[in-house]
């Protein structure tokens, strides 16, 4: 007989909104630990930043019709018309992060 397997399903809606940035880069590296130990994760969210660096698949939806599914990088290059040159180094975020650290404050 086969044993039935359970799989987790977390449901996240905008789970960043008004987190500052230690918050919000704890909170995605959670996210991404979960996942890598086989959690499925529905994320719904604005931040399309948050949405390309968390999610293996998006699907893109306007007026409660969806209007793209796909992985972050084929979204990109069916959809991006120029993608913007890539800066050198991390953005402003990355900086204020690595001046002040990644861990919660109290």
């Amino acid at each position: 007989a086969s044993a039935s397997r359970r799989r987790t399903l977390f449901i996240l809606d905008e789970p960043t909104t008004g987190l500052d940035p230690q918050a919000k880069r704890n909170l995605w590296d959670l996210v991404q630990e979960l996942n890598s130990a086989g959690m499925t994760i529905v994320l719904t969210t604005h931040n399309m930043e948050e949405a390309e660096t968390l999610c293996e698949r998006i699907a893109i939806m306007d007026h409660g019709k969806l209007i793209a599914e796909d992985t972050p990088q084929e979204l990109i290059l069916k959809h991006a018309a120029e993608p913007p040159e890539a800066p050198l180094h991390g953005n402003i975020e990355d900086v204020f992060l690595a001046l002040t650290g990644h861990g919660l404050r109290e």
